[in-house]
């Protein structure tokens, strides 16, 4: 069974553009897919599709499901599509993080699908959901960080917490929009080498929107470029040759390969695992605001 089936799906806004056209994917589990192209290009539009944020055109008939549970079908979201998103992170360009909230309990946010609504009003977690979310904090490398406010960390940082929640979520599948956009070169790589060991250590299927090539080509074994809303190359990430880019994107080809060139160049690094000592649970962080 497919993690992702996309079968003609269409999108057309309301000034007439074609955001969409036709797109037909299937995306295997535990596959690490970048979706490349110049801005404008349907890379976002798609992503929001696959989480069921946005519905395709009625007339085009198109559907999407994720490990066979339909997402939406002939431009109508599906009636369960809060349970289908339970399996389903989505880390955004700007982090969704409530900055005045500390940052366990924006982490601890990916298990809101699991627990009454009585205990997500009141941020009330249980010692193993802590936990947890400790340990996800562990893994992207800024369990020091649990108890600030997420306001108070860097862009990276803040990123890399979003990518914790979807951790603590169980998401087997995980969309990231340009996780890296608004992010320095070094921050850029951590996030990177983060989803990639998400992808190999959970299994986890990985769908990253990227503005750089080389990027993609680094780190994801297969590349989706998308141009006007179309499929234009699907397939193996070393196949995108500058001479390929360019017959694909014509002049846009040379901003999707000067971006990226400053990640490549970084030394490879493994983030580091912080050793955590026992962590006491302050009662006032459950009711900070």
């Amino acid at each position: 069974m497919d993690a992702i089936r996309i079968n003609t799906l269409s999108k057309t806004f309301g000034n007439g553009r074609k955001a969409l056209q036709a797109i037909d994917l299937s995306i295997a589990p535990g596959e690490m897919v970048a979706l490349i192209g110049a801005s404008g290009s349907g890379k976002s539009t798609l992503l929001r599709h696959m989480a069921g944020l946005m519905a395709g055109d009625t007339q085009s008939q198109g559907s999407i499901e994720i490990h066979g549970r339909t997402v939406q079908r002939n431009g109508r979201i599906a009636s369960d599509i809060r349970s289908v998103r339970s399996g389903v992170g989505f880390v955004f360009q700007q982090f969704n993080l409530v900055g005045r909230l500390p940052v366990i309990i924006n982490v601890l946010a990916g298990t809101l699908h699991k627990v009454p609504l009585w205990r997500s009003l009141a941020r009330w977690f249980t010692a193993e959901e802590k936990a947890r979310g400790i340990e996800a904090l562990r893994r992207v490398g800024i369990a020091e960080c649990w108890a600030q406010r997420a306001s108070t960390l860097s862009g990276g940082q803040q990123q890399r917490a979003a990518i914790a929640r979807a951790m603590v979520q169980g998401a087997k599948v995980v969309l990231a929009d340009e996780p890296i956009a608004s992010l320095d070169p070094e921050s850029s790589r951590k996030v990177m080498d983060i989803l990639a060991r998400v992808n190999r250590e959970d299994q986890c299927t990985v769908v990253v929107s990227l503005h750089q090539v080389n990027v993609a080509v680094k780190y994801c074994p297969r590349t989706i470029a998308l141009h006007q809303g179309k499929v234009v190359y699907d397939g193996p990430s070393a196949g995108l040759t500058p001479a390929v880019l360019r017959d694909l994107y014509g002049a846009e080809a040379d901003d999707i390969l000067s971006l990226g060139d400053h990640i490549s160049s970084l030394e490879d690094k493994v983030v580091p695992v912080i050793p955590i000592p026992h962590l006491a649970w302050p009662v006032p962080l459950a009711q900070a605001a």
